[in-house]
């Protein structure tokens, strides 16, 4: 295998513990170069701490790491000084203007002044800042500082660019903007490893993913080749009145025998019909008497072959 053909990340037994408590337990998983590749799970299933110990910024507790070909624990520094990283929070300098907090962070990677500067006024087009390139970050939108932290990850022109929840916290306008850039980054072929909790999301940017629970990979694959194997072509979602949807389990029990339905998921706040045909699941349910306040005939999403893998939704109702 050539270097280019290489993974930029090989993970083997991968194990995080702190103390007593497995944050990840022996996954593994491998991320080629070009490729946006997501962990998809809910909060506390483990994609953070990994996302920590690819960062070379958390020892690996058992298993086996290589990033860039390197072993984080001999060569974490040369690791890191080739990596981009948009943490969940953003720790943009509010001192500082919106240009100043990209070339004080490129003066760590000792890059000169002048290129830094020269990098910043690049990366800031890129992420349509220019405009405000001397305003201070306080008053800059949650949508805006994300972007600033984006492009203040790229100013050491990093092969990999790690992302924990790029879009936490945003609305959906300008989470839609995020979206476009990181496209564009991909387009360009950076390398994007991203944990997000947001289905929509990874369907969005991610040619491959692995689903995460309770610390370890459940499911892995492109987001259609989860959907195929995992969930149906549509979903038939009907909302009943409160207090109903508890009580539909006898009269929808013989869907699946009946080949209408191959799985039925009553929630808190909605019924789900998994089905080859949305159309004719709705027409059998009116048909035997039930009379939802709402109905809905969808395709199936990630959200739905998280659902199938663990039992609950990735956002809770």
């Amino acid at each position: 295998m050539s270097p280019a053909d290489e993974p930029l990340i090989q993970a083997r037994g991968l194990t995080k513990r702190f103390g007593t408590f497995t944050a990840v337990d022996d996954i593994d998983f491998q991320v080629a170069r070009g490729e946006a590749f997501g962990f998809l799970g809910p909060n506390g299933a483990g994609k953070s701490s990994t996302m920590r110990m690819v960062g070379a910024v958390s020892p690996v507790t058992a298993g086996e790491l290589r990033i860039l070909g390197r072993d984080p624990a001999v060569d974490g520094s040369g690791i890191r000084a080739r990596l981009g990283v948009v943490p969940q929070e953003d720790t943009l300098d509010l001192e500082l203007t919106v240009l100043e907090n990209l070339v004080v962070y490129g003066r760590y990677f000792d890059i000169p002044r002048a290129e830094a500067r020269r990098r910043a006024r690049e990366l800031l087009e890129f992420v349509q800042l220019s405009d405000r390139a001397d305003s201070k970050v306080d008053p800059l939108s949650g949508g805006m500082k994300r972007r600033l932290t984006i492009a203040r990850a790229l100013i050491n022109e990093p092969e990999l660019l790690l992302l924990d929840e790029p879009t936490t916290g945003l609305d959906p306008q300008a989470r839609h903007v995020v979206w476009d850039r990181l496209y564009r980054l991909k387009q360009r072929g950076v390398t994007l490893v991203l944990t997000t909790h947001y289905m929509d999301e990874a369907e969005q940017l991610c040619d491959r993913l692995v689903v995460m629970d309770r610390a370890r990979i459940v499911a892995e694959g492109s987001p259609r080749e989860l959907i195929r194997v995992w969930a149906t072509p549509e979903v038939l979602e009907l909302r009943f009145p409160i207090g109903v949807a508890e009580s539909l389990d006898g009269q929808l029990a013989d869907s699946v025998k009946e080949g209408w339905a191959e799985r039925v998921e009553v929630l808190p706040d909605r019924v789900l019909v998994y089905t080859q045909d949305g159309d004719a699941a709705a027409t059998e349910v009116h048909r035997r008497g039930l009379h939802p306040i709402a109905t809905l005939v969808r395709r199936s999403t990630l959200e739905d072959v998280f659902l199938r893998l663990t039992g609950r939704t990735l956002v809770e109702t």
